[in-house]
């Protein structure tokens, strides 16, 4: 299952509980900047794996990616702050 994840575009408090919820269930998070994206999960305790995933390494990973998936792996695509695939990474999927 794959989920597009919306975050917070300034106050980190301007999340929904799903994508809080959605963000502690799935095995890993892409993030456009795991760094920028750290500061997100870290204040909201979500230790899960982190990989990044943005227009620069999206043609290398993305089957790797899909296979996981087919194994039955929950994954979220989230941005820097936004909906993913309005305008940062997911457009390729």
């Amino acid at each position: 299952m794959l989920y597009l994840v919306p975050t917070p575009i300034g106050n980190l408090k301007d999340i929904t509980l799903r994508a809080i919820e959605v963000l502690k269930e799935v095995d890993l998070i892409l993030a456009e900047d795991t760094r920028t994206s750290s500061k997100l999960l870290n204040h909201y305790q979500i230790t899960k794996p982190l990989s990044p995933y943005h227009q620069h390494n999206e043609h290398k990973v993305l089957q790797h990616l899909v296979s996981q998936l087919l194994e039955g792996k929950k994954m979220a695509v989230i941005t820097d702050a936004g909906t993913p695939g309005i305008s940062d990474p997911a457009f390729y999927w």
